[in-house]
């Protein structure tokens, strides 16, 4: 009997606004919402893939933003997809290759949701689609982002105390140097050994800035520091790793393969931030993973402040990683108001617990999208006419 092919017939696009539970200040922006992009891949079995391709601060951060990513895969990607085969995920992300130049963040979205409808096909979690999980729990970092001494101590406090984190990272470069420094300081002091601190400065800092803040950070007890400047000067990341005072951390020096080898082959990064949505998708998150263990770099599962979609997209590729040296950072739901999944991710005794069912595992609150979502009266849908 000859198998019934199952086609593409309908690629959904939506944008959803959710307030955050307090400003997030990073050195290039400061938030109050998150604008999660959510995509649906229907195909013609009555199969559901998700994803999502959500960047942060709209084009603060990088060159994509929610309304970017929307517009590129109604118009652009979509039409490549529509009547094509849904299970052929890779020649068909090979298609939007070769016709769509960049966005990185659409692709991802797209991609999750290809790999996402494949997995609930084939009746397996995604992680079996990356050659199965080698853990079932992933530790989760809670950035600390208020800018507000007291208040940071007074929430880090309280994740101790509900057991839902005990590593906290510090946004920092948007003041001066030295009074960054003593935040931070400040912080560790506070929370002695009961919880680990570290930094991400967002390239905030030059240089030779950046020689004196990492001696000064490691006399703070701060045990790592995330892209500390420019992330186009791989010789002077490579030389703040030589200096060996702290681990030195490359986030937005990483986006995808090619840049992971050439971090790799100057030796510029003691660890990389493992991101789907700067990879270009899961598939290119993997590939990162491989060059960084190839070339004996540690891994950190990094985040995008993605709402449940791509929260768990990143930690079903995570838990497949056979070293994950400096956990993950995979707490983006938790920073929004509202949650959009029928069932909340799972955070407890410090770790996020990955679910096994099919695919991601999760399934969306249709009430709740239905009121949040920012075109809800007029969304296109690019489908089979």
């Amino acid at each position: 009997m000859i198998p019934v092919k199952t086609f593409i017939e309908e690629i959904e696009t939506m944008l959803v606004d959710v307030p955050t539970i307090r400003p997030h200040r990073l050195s290039v922006a400061t938030m109050n919402r998150q604008t999660l992009v959510l995509v649906r891949v229907r195909a013609s079995d009555g199969v559901v893939g998700l994803g999502e391709g959500t960047t942060i601060g709209g084009l603060s951060y990088g060159e994509e933003s929610p309304e970017s990513i929307k517009v590129n895969i109604d118009t652009y990607i979509a039409p490549l997809l529509v009547g094509q085969p849904a299970d052929e995920v890779a020649r068909l992300m090979a298609g939007i290759g070769a016709g769509v130049q960049g966005n990185r963040f659409a692709k991802s979205a797209i991609e999750t949701a290809l790999l996402d409808g494949q997995a609930r096909r084939l009746g397996v979690p995604f992680s079996e689609l990356f050659g199965g999980r080698v853990r079932d729990t992933l530790p989760v970092a809670w950035t600390l982002a208020s800018g507000d001494t007291t208040r940071d101590i007074a929430e880090a406090e309280r994740m101790l105390e509900a057991r839902r984190h005990n590593v906290f990272k510090l946004k920092i470069g948007a003041r001066a140097l030295q009074d960054d420094v003593r935040h931070v300081a400040a912080i560790k002091r506070a929370l002695g050994d009961r919880g680990a601190v570290r930094v991400d400065v967002n390239q905030a800092w030059t240089a030779t800035e950046a020689v004196g803040g990492l001696r000064m950070l490691a006399d703070a007890g701060v045990e790592l520091v995330e892209q500390p400047i420019a992330a186009a000067d791989r010789n002077g990341l490579k030389r703040l790793r030589d200096l060996g005072v702290v681990p030195v951390m490359a986030d937005e020096a990483l986006h995808g393969p090619v840049d992971a080898f050439a971090l790799a082959q100057r030796e510029a990064s003691d660890v990389f931030a493992v991101k789907i949505a700067q990879s270009g998708g899961p598939r290119g998150a993997a590939n990162v993973a491989a060059i960084a263990n190839a070339a004996h770099i540690d891994l950190y599962g990094g985040t995008m402040l993605e709402g449940g979609v791509g929260t768990m997209a990143s930690a079903q590729l995570f838990c497949t990683f056979a070293s994950l040296a400096w956990g993950t950072e995979l707490f983006g739901p938790l920073l929004l108001t509202e949650e959009l999944l029928r069932d909340p991710l799972d955070y407890h005794d410090f770790m996020l617990h990955v679910p096994s069912r099919p695919g991601l595992g999760i399934e969306l609150d249709e009430d709740k999208l239905a009121r949040m979502r920012r075109d809800a009266a007029s969304a296109p849908i690019v489908s089979i006419a």
